[in-house]
């Protein structure tokens, strides 16, 4: 009888122990706000049987490649537009999940103090990716300083500028290479996280920046065949809590707003 007892004992502390390691979930996210939320809510799912590992990326285009080709399961770092531009260049066909956060897009300059400084024939950087090319030359008309043939086009380039009054030159890179040129141009156009992991405060030191009303929420983003497993709900519940809220809203004193 004793070994009967044990047995069961045994088996269900077994069985206890596999429900608590649960399923793994890998998930990609640039390094600042994305993978730092992400650290948050790890004991959380943990205790709902998820077990969070982050995988941390400084470009764009890798994060989705490796979901699309099951490498990963979900991504963190992108806003719909980004996707849906990347979705039909690539031929995948990823899905968002649910909105957590926006991090309004801004323009930085270490030798002037306001965009009325800038010179006629002025440089400014911006992406080279569509979705990000476009925020950034909608912002620049919104401050008045261009004027696009179609201003609600999201992948507008500089091809698309149809007045450019103080001829203005623009400089493409890769949305992650813009900080490390912020002192040989007049006007740098980043996104907030490469911004923030630059040591630039958003909402101090941009000199013009999307209002909290923008548009382009970061999601996170898994497969038609896995987004609406348990685990990956378990996430975006979990990153969509009030605890998230109160952390970024605590965190990243506006430079990264809740979208929830």
């Amino acid at each position: 009888m004793k070994k009967v007892l044990l047995f069961t004992a045994l088996a269900a502390a077994l069985t206890a122990g596999l429900a608590q390691a649960g399923e793994k979930l890998v998930v990609a996210a640039t390094p600042i706000p994305h993978a730092e939320i992400l650290e948050l809510i790890k004991p959380t799912l943990a205790k709902e049987g998820v077990d969070l590992e982050i995988k941390v990326f400084t470009d764009y285009v890798q994060p989705n490649v490796q979901v699309a080709e099951k490498r990963l399961d979900a991504n963190y770092f992108q806003t719909k537009p980004y996707l849906d531009s990347f979705n039909k260049g690539k031929g995948t066909n990823l899905e968002t999940v649910i909105g957590v956060h926006v991090e309004p897009f801004g323009g930085y300059s270490s030798k002037y103090k306001s965009l009325a400084e800038l010179p006629n024939g002025a440089t400014i950087a911006l992406p080279n990716e569509g979705s990000n090319s476009g925020r950034a030359l909608i912002l620049l008309q919104k401050a008045g300083l261009i004027e696009l043939k179609d201003p609600s086009n999201a992948l507008s380039t500089p091809k698309d500028i149809a007045k450019n009054p103080h001829n203005f030159k623009f400089k493409e890179l890769e949305s992650a290479l813009l900080p490390r040129v912020l002192k040989e141009v007049d006007l740098d156009l980043i996104n907030t996280n490469y911004a923030l992991e630059a040591g630039l405060n958003p909402a101090k030191d941009a000199l013009v920046i999307e209002g909290a009303d923008s548009p382009y929420v970061n999601f996170l983003v898994a497969r038609p065949d896995n987004k609406d497993s348990a685990a990956i709900q378990k996430l975006a519940k979990a990153l969509t809590s009030p605890e998230v809220k109160a952390f970024i809203e605590k965190k990243y004193s506006g430079a990264v707003l809740p979208a929830f």
